[in-house]
């Protein structure tokens, strides 16, 4: 009976993956059919009827752009909030800090969204943006517009904000599987800390860590509340961002932003496909984010038992 019912669970989780890949498949038909793959690569977005265009190009850029921002933020923390708790601090501080990072990891974006809404877009503004401008507006593109706080810079950064508990979680479990032989081999050669950490841990975690960054990724790239309420929300050629100060949209943020007042069947096509891509890059990045730390935690207890 219980095989019986894990096999269910399993047959369950298959077919819902499967119905909700064949519904945005078959939804998205209308707008493939019109556009072509023209519509991934075009950045016209005009749904009135009769002149209808849609095309996909400037919420990809933003949906990479914004999660990249976040993943060169957030990673290099994460990575150290894991090296702190489990190859520094002791046990009676470490526990508490761990403690506090996993229950980050599940407060709901929306909280996160209206913080950075009414708070935190000022700080990133007047704090980081604006600096940035006024020394780097001549001389580097990517500062040269007049920062305003609800961008797609500010959304990256509060998404590494959002990833940093995940990421810094799995780094630290990940961490976990090192034997201790590793790092009284690296001690006993007179190697510091950091050397032990740098020759004998990373080398040991590295595939891990890499899937732990990449979970990490799919986070950021899927991330639909918080991103709508403050990176800008335009739409069109507009929406492709010359700066890191310009505001945009991402893949995510048009579909929540749009779906429910589509105005015709094209439309709620393109939306749809919209959705058939953001699936295809998470699920991407999931699953291979999945296997590298999967075989990374199977080799490392393996070699533990041997």
């Amino acid at each position: 009976m219980f095989a019986g019912l894990a096999v269910g669970a399993a047959a369950y989780t298959l077919l819902m993956v499967g119905l909700v890949a064949f519904s945005v498949a078959k939804g998205s038909i209308d707008i493939f059919a019109k556009e072509g793959f023209n519509f991934i690569t075009q950045s016209n977005w005009d749904a009135v009827e009769g002149r209808e265009s849609f095309g996909a190009f400037p919420y990809i850029i933003g949906t990479l752009l914004s999660a990249g921002i976040a993943m060169l933020i957030g990673v290099p923390i994460s990575l150290g909030i894991a090296i702190f708790i489990s190859e520094i601090a002791p046990p009676r501080i470490g526990t508490p800090l761990a403690f506090l990072s996993e229950l980050l990891a599940a407060v709901p974006s929306i909280i996160y969204g209206l913080w950075a809404l009414f708070v935190f877009r000022f700080w990133v503004r007047d704090l980081v943006e604006k600096p940035l401008y006024d020394v780097f507006h001549a001389s580097v593109p990517f500062f040269a517009k007049t920062p305003f706080g609800l961008d797609i810079f500010t959304a990256g950064v509060v998404l590494a904000i959002m990833i940093i508990p995940i990421v810094s979680s799995i780094c630290r479990e990940v961490m976990k599987v090192v034997p201790n032989s590793q790092r009284e081999a690296a001690y006993s050669l007179g190697a510091t800390r950091w050397e032990t950490v740098r020759m004998a841990v990373f080398p040991y975690v590295k595939s891990g860590l890499v899937g732990a960054s990449m979970l990490g990724l799919g986070r950021a790239v899927g991330e639909t509340i918080l991103v709508t309420m403050i990176i800008g929300n335009v739409i069109g050629p507009n929406a492709i961002p010359t700066t890191l100060f310009s505001q945009g949209q991402t893949l995510a943020s048009l579909v929540a932003n749009e779906f429910n007042e589509a105005s015709s069947d094209l439309h709620l096509s393109a939306l749809i496909a919209l959705g058939a891509i953001l699936l295809v890059l998470t699920m991407g990045i999931n699953v291979a984010a999945r296997i590298m730390v999967k075989k990374k935690i199977k080799v490392q207890s393996g070699a533990k038992s041997q």
